[in-house]
C-alpha cells in the first residue's frame, strides 16, 4: 500500500457512500450530505465494490476540472481493476473519443466536434426541433393527457437527433433503449450498451457507403482524417451526451415550470423566460449529476485528502448545486455563470449553445401549443429513474384541454 502524508486522510478503510442504492434517486439530498461531511471530498461507491472520490465543493471541482497535469480522463489504469461485467463499464470505459482523451488526441477530437456541430445553424436547428414539436403535440393533443418524458421529452430528442444524424423517425425508438439501459447503471447496463453499440456501428456503416448532409458524413470526411473507428466512438460520444442528458434537462425543466403554478403563468404571459428555468434545474436538478469523472495521474494530496490512482475521481455536479441552493434562499438568484453542470477547463461542453437552444425552443413551442397544461402528481410525488450518474424523471403525468392538430401552419399559436 502506498504511503500517504499524516496530514492527509486516506479513504481506503472507510465505509463508502452508496450511490447505487434505491435511495439515492428519490433522495439524493442525503446522500451528498453524507459525502459533504467528510469534506470537500467524499468517498462513495458508484456500484458494488466500485469507489471513487466524490468531489462536492466548488473550490476543488474547480481546481479538478481545470488541473490537466495532476488529473486524466483516461480510465485505462481503473479499468483494469473492474470486474467486466460492472455495470458502469458502459458509461466509463475508454474509447477513442474527445471525452475520455487527453493532450492532443483530446484537442484533435474536440475540434472535429466543434467544426461540424458549427454547420448547424441556429435557424436550422430550430427548424427540427419546431418539426418534432409539432408531430408530438399532434400525437398528444387530442387525448387531453400526457406523460412529457415518455409522449414528449425523449421522442423528441430521438426525432431532432436521428434528423442530424441522418437516421429515420423510425429508429428513435432503439435509441431511447439502449442509452436508457445503459445509463441507468443497472442488471441490463452491458445489454444496453451492445445494443447502443449496434446502432452506431450500423449508423456509421450506412454514412460510409452513401455519405448525406449529416454529422456522421462530416465526420468521416473532416480534414483531420480520423478513421472510421476514431468517427464511430465520436458519434457513440456526442449521441449518448446529446440524447440522454438533454432529454432529461428537458423534463426536468418541464417539471419545474408546471411545479410552480406562479412560475407557468408568468413563463405562458410571457413575462418569464424558460432560460430562467433551464437555468434553475442545471443548478438543483443537473440531468448528469455525477459525471465529471477523473483519475489522478499518480498518488497525490489533494484538498486534505490522499488520492490514489486508479481510483475515480468524480465531480458532482449534483452535489454542487446542492449545496450553493442557499444562494437562492439568501436573495441571490444563480445565473448561467454560477454552475459547473457544462464543466471547466478544457473538457467543457462544446454545444453547450445548442443544448440551450434545442431545450428553450422545444418548450416554447409545447406550451404555445398546450398552453393549460396541468400536472397529474405534485413534484415531491414524482419518480426519479435509478442510478449514480443522472437525475432522471421515470415520468411527468400532465392533463390539458384536448387540442386536434392543426392543418395550418400559419394559423397564430400553432407551432410551424
Amino acid at each position: 500500500m502506498t504511503a500517504y502524508p499524516p496530514d492527509q486522510r486516506d479513504f481506503s478503510r472507510s465505509a463508502p457512500v452508496r450511490l447505487w442504492e434505491d435511495g439515492f434517486a428519490p433522495d439524493p439530498s442525503r446522500y451528498y450530505a453524507a459525502l459533504h461531511a467528510q469534506g470537500p471530498i467524499g468517498w462513495a461507491e458508484l456500484a458494488p465494490g466500485v469507489p471513487a472520490y466524490v468531489v462536492t465543493d466548488r473550490r476543488a471541482a474547480l481546481d479538478v476540472l481545470h488541473d490537466e497535469e495532476t488529473f486524466s480522463h483516461d480510465p485505462r489504469a481503473w479499468e483494469s481493476t473492474v470486474p467486466v461485467d460492472s455495470p458502469v463499464l458502459g458509461m466509463m470505459r475508454w474509447r477513442p473519443n474527445a471525452l475520455f482523451s487527453d493532450g492532443a488526441a483530446h484537442l484533435r477530437y474536440r475540434t472535429t466536434l466543434i467544426d461540424v456541430f458549427d454547420l448547424v445553424e441556429p435557424y436550422d436547428l430550430r427548424r427540427r426541433v419546431h418539426r418534432a414539436v409539432r408531430l408530438l403535440a399532434g400525437r398528444i393533443g387530442p387525448s387531453g393527457e400526457a406523460d412529457l418524458v415518455a409522449d414528449f421529452s425523449r421522442p423528441l430528442l430521438a426525432l431532432v437527433l436521428n434528423d442530424l444524424f441522418g437516421l429515420p423517425d423510425s429508429q428513435g425508438d432503439r435509441l431511447n433503449e439502449g442509452l436508457g439501459k445503459m445509463m441507468e447503471g443497472g442488471a441490463q447496463a452491458v445489454e444496453g450498451e451492445a445494443q447502443f453499440a449496434q446502432y452506431v456501428l450500423e449508423l456509421i456503416a450506412a454514412k460510409a457507403a452513401r455519405p448525406g448532409d449529416d454529422l456522421p458524413s462530416r465526420l468521416l470526411e473532416h480534414p483531420a482524417g480520423l478513421t472510421r473507428e476514431e468517427v464511430t466512438w465520436q458519434v457513440f460520444l456526442t449521441l449518448g451526451a446529446g440524447y440522454e442528458p438533454t432529454a432529461n434537462l428537458l423534463s426536468n425543466t418541464l417539471s419545474r415550470i408546471l411545479g410552480h403554478s406562479a412560475y407557468y403563468s408568468t413563463l405562458t404571459s410571457g413575462a418569464r423566460p424558460v432560460m430562467d428555468a433551464v437555468v434553475e434545474v442545471l443548478h438543483h436538478e443537473t440531468p448528469l449529476a455525477n459525471y465529471g469523472v477523473y483519475y489522478a495521474r499518480k498518488p497525490v494530496a489533494f484538498h486534505g485528502v490522499w488520492l490514489q490512482d486508479a481510483v475515480p475521481v468524480v465531480v458532482s455536479f449534483g452535489a454542487l448545486g446542492h449545496f450553493a441552493e442557499r444562494e437562492v434562499t439568501e436573495g441571490r438568484h444563480p445565473n448561467d455563470a454560477s454552475h459547473l453542470s457544462w464543466g471547466a477547463g478544457a473538457h467543457a461542453c462544446p454545444v453547450k449553445q445548442h443544448t440551450l437552444l434545442l431545450v428553450t425552443e422545444a418548450i416554447e413551442r409545447l406550451t404555445q401549443w398546450l398552453p393549460d397544461l396541468d400536472p397529474l402528481l405534485p413534484r415531491e410525488r414524482l419518480a426519479w429513474r435509478p442510478g449514480p450518474f443522472h437525475r432522471s424523471l421515470t415520468a411527468l403525468p400532465v392533463r390539458f384541454s384536448p387540442r386536434s392538430p392543426d392543418p395550418s401552419p400559419d394559423q397564430p399559436g400553432v407551432p410551424s
